[in-house]
């Protein structure tokens, strides 16, 4: 292609599309994907395009991170499901590298502006549903009125949208007065609609990301933030436990399922932590190297029939490190960190205070919610770190 002020443009509105699309439709956002990838293939330059991924120790990280999974179907015994996990890490060698070739930092604003439009029309429908309003429909219930994702996706999306939102609200001088207003007002709308979906990993990463707006508000000043920050989040933790009732509950079945364990082995929480013990028994015979990209399913089955034979099974252990480890071994779980660490490291060294804090909150809160979910498995998760992590660290690579 030789227009390339028209590539751009077509770059530029394709980008905006997915951050539109992003929490809002399956379809919608891998269609996009799609064009993005057509455009990028067909449009030359590759020299370029390849010399921009190859200096980039972050898009080495993430190549290297998918060909382990690619190295792992060597040992695997089934192969069929080791190219399905596999397919699914597909972001880390395709979209993420190829998004890093394309974006415009200075766009980057404009982008996230269209994505909070888009929190902004499921949190609305989200609150007519739960006001019976309107009839639930696709995903959502009355008790889980979250119609384009699951709970599961949608609390942790919010929070990182709270995050946008509170960041911009405390931080930048030159938002007028109305616009502050209304972004003070989006930020308790999204809060409020935080604790009425039952979505407890998204809840958690909630917390953290006060703790984190606050530790960035008092930068210069750890023990006032630790203060302030103990004090904000437990008085929204208690507001929401006498005020939410499925909050209340959640909170309620967590604590209950993990202090009797072992009469609650069938519950949400029971089962996440036996498919935890039962992993690890996979995991410490397979320490360095994992069982394969495709045999967690296998291998589990045969502990869980020793071990716990009343329980289901699982293809998943709801668990980032541990079914990494499981696959992977340590070798896995290096290539995952290492993805974390260069992000984290190089936003320490900025000076642009936005890019510095949320460089630095993404790979933070995912690192803490994959503890609780495979997060970078799932479609709308997944895609949100990818396109997010595109723009945060292109410009300190390139520097």
């Amino acid at each position: 292609m030789s227009a390339s002020f028209n590539l751009e443009k077509t770059y530029h509105f394709l980008l905006a599309a997915l951050a539109f699309f992003l929490p809002l439709s399956v379809f919608g956002a891998n269609f996009v994907i799609v064009l993005i990838c057509l455009f990028w293939i067909f449009s030359g330059e590759y020299k370029i395009k390849f010399r921009k991924i190859k200096q980039s120790k972050l898009m080495i990280a993430s190549v290297m991170f998918f060909l382990i999974h690619v190295l792992g179907l060597i040992w695997t015994e089934d192969l069929r499901w080791g190219l399905h996990v596999t397919h699914k890490m597909w972001y880390f060698i395709g979209l993420f590298p190829i998004l890093f070739t394309i974006v415009k930092r200075d766009q980057f604003r404009k982008y996230i502006s269209i994505f909070l439009f888009a929190i902004l029309i499921t949190e609305v429908l989200s609150y007519l549903i739960w006001f019976e309003l309107i009839e639930p429909f696709k995903n959502a219930t009355l008790s889980n009125p979250t119609p384009f994702m699951s709970h599961i996706s949608y609390n942790p999306i919010l929070a990182f949208a709270i995050y946008l939102v509170g960041h911009e609200t405390l931080f930048n001088k030159q938002v007028t007065l109305l616009k502050k207003s209304f972004l003070i007002f989006f930020t308790f709308s999204m809060s409020i609609n935080m604790f009425i979906t039952g979505g407890r990993a998204g809840q958690v990463m909630f917390f953290a990301v006060i703790i984190l707006l606050i530790f960035q508000y008092f930068n210069k000043n750890k023990v006032i933030a630790a203060f302030v920050a103990l004090f904000v989040s437990s008085s929204i933790f208690f507001t929401a436990y006498q005020t939410s009732e499925i909050f209340h509950d959640r909170v309620n079945d967590a604590v209950l399922n993990i202090a009797n364990y072992e009469t609650n082995k069938k519950t949400s929480v029971g089962l996440r932590i036996t498919f935890a013990l039962n992993s690890f028994e996979v995991i410490k015979n397979n320490l360095l190297l994992g069982v394969g990209t495709g045999d967690l399913p296998s291998e589990y089955i045969k502990v869980n029939q020793i071990n716990t034979p009343s329980l289901p099974s699982t293809t998943n252990p709801h668990n980032m490190y541990i079914l990494v480890l499981v696959q992977n071994g340590m070798l896995g779980l290096f290539g995952l960190l290492l993805i974390f660490y260069f992000q984290i490291k190089l936003s320490l060294g900025l000076n642009d205070k936005f890019f510095r804090d949320v460089g630095i909150s993404l790979p933070i809160l995912f690192l803490l919610i994959m503890m609780s979910e495979s997060y970078l498995l799932g479609h709308f998760t997944s895609l949100l770190y990818i396109f997010f992590s595109s723009f945060l660290y292109q410009e300190i690579e390139k520097n």
